[in-house]
């Protein structure tokens, strides 16, 4: 008896809600804020993966130059070579060590004037590695901040898109003057369509904000180590100049 009740009941909603259920149905019974609405969550989506997709294949290739680089350059300065290093630098140009590396050397061979090195040139040396990691850390982070806007931001369209469908379902019922599904489903579509799409954009933004900011606290780590044995390196260079 329960059952018949219940089939009886679900009969009810399927021929009330005259509304398709589809993507183009409920497309075509949102209203024009609504549409707008869901339009700039798209352009939000296609941003948040434009900037995913660069700064993965920037990381990638940073990385993976990196791996070369720093084994190469280092022969080259055991052996004194420093043309040979700044060299090498120059052919992994998509290398976060490289690009600050290579600030380094040449502000130590623009100072170096003879066999002897003064504090100063190291100090400039040390400057120049400062401002090239500076730098280099503004290039890692970019477009990275807007994937943590885009994550924050995101839902709140999506409930600013759910409070237009539920005034739609309102206007529904006003317009037909009846309480049915029929008068509010178009209206409660619209509200469910823009919440869930103001999470599918705000989630995965969230995510690989996170990841990608681990990822640049790496490389930050990275290039202070290396700006600091290449400074020691210098170090030791003055100390056997001296001798």
């Amino acid at each position: 008896m329960f059952g018949a009740n219940l089939f009886t009941l679900a009969m009810w909603f399927f021929q009330e809600a005259t509304v398709g259920f589809d993507l183009v149905s409920m497309w075509k019974a949102m209203g024009v804020p609504a549409k707008a609405v869901v339009i700039l969550m798209f352009v939000m989506s296609a941003w948040s993966i434009g900037v995913m997709i660069d700064r993965w294949i920037a990381y990638r290739a940073a990385r993976k130059q990196s791996r070369v680089f720093a084994p190469a350059v280092a022969g080259a300065l055991k052996d004194g070579k420093i043309d040979e290093a700044i060299s090498i630098a120059e052919q992994n140009k998509r290398s976060h060590l490289a690009k600050v590396v290579t600030a380094g050397l040449q502000e130590f061979q623009a100072h170096q004037g003879s066999t002897e090195i003064s504090g100063e040139t190291i100090e400039a040396s040390k400057r120049a590695l400062e401002r090239a990691s500076a730098i280099v850390h503004a290039e890692l982070k970019r477009g990275v901040s807007s994937l943590a806007t885009i994550g924050s931001t995101a839902p709140f369209v999506g409930l600013f898109g759910t409070v237009l469908g539920i005034i739609n379902a309102f206007h529904g019922i006003a317009s037909a003057k009846a309480t049915g599904l029929a008068a509010v489903a178009g209206g409660i579509a619209e509200a469910l369509v823009a919440t869930a799409i103001g999470l599918f954009v705000a989630v995965p933004a969230v995510w690989m904000f996170n990841y990608f900011t681990n990822k640049i606290e790496a490389f930050d780590v990275e290039m202070d180590n290396s700006s600091s044995e290449l400074i020691d390196y210098f170090i030791k260079r003055s100390s056997r100049g001296k001798k």
